[in-house]
This record gives structure tokens, sequence and C-alpha cells, in this order.
């Protein structure tokens, strides 16, 4: 009896969500390049989750490194949101009483 939580078909669905996601982003790229990019890679990050969980749940792994390839995704979708807080930190008006 497996008692995984996802399946394959299921996961198939999410992973063709996630490319359209993607497809959305890059496609706006122009609208707002910071977010869009940001929203880019966290599709791209999700959608090697998702492959990795398709390639366990049928006993095929054809993907190398795919820890290597999230962290260096994550880490420039990571550095874009420190610089937009920053920005945002900077943007706001001093206070006088």
């Amino acid at each position: 009896m497996s008692t995984d939580q996802f399946d394959i078909e299921t996961l198939k669905n999410i992973r063709n969500k996630l490319d359209y996601i993607y497809f959305i982003a890059k496609s706006n790229y122009n609208d707002n390049p910071e977010l869009m990019d940001t929203i880019e890679n966290l599709a791209l990050i999700s959608n090697m989750f998702t492959n990795v969980k398709i390639q366990e749940l049928s006993q095929k792994k054809e993907t190398s490194s795919p820890q290597g390839y999230i962290l260096s995704k994550l880490s420039h979708s990571y550095s874009r949101m420190k610089e937009y807080e920053k920005q945002k930190e900077t943007d706001f008006p001093t206070w006088k009483l």
C-alpha cells in the first residue's frame, strides 16, 4: 500500500500550471522586470521540485543536481527581494515631530 501524498497525474498538472506561470512572467518581463524575474525563478524552482517528485514516484532519476539548480535560482530571487526591501526602507519619508 502506497502512502505517498502525491500522484504522478496531479504532479503533471501542477507542472503544466507552473509552466504557464513561467510563460506569462517571461512574456510580460518588461512590465516589471524585477517582479517578473522573481516569479520566473520561483516557477522554475517549483517546477524542479515537481519534476524530481515525478521521477521519484516513477523510479526514474533523470535530473542531476536538482539541489544546486534550486539553490542558484533561489539565491537570485532572494537577492531581488532583499534589494526590494532595502528600496522600500529608503523610499519611506522621514518623520518630524
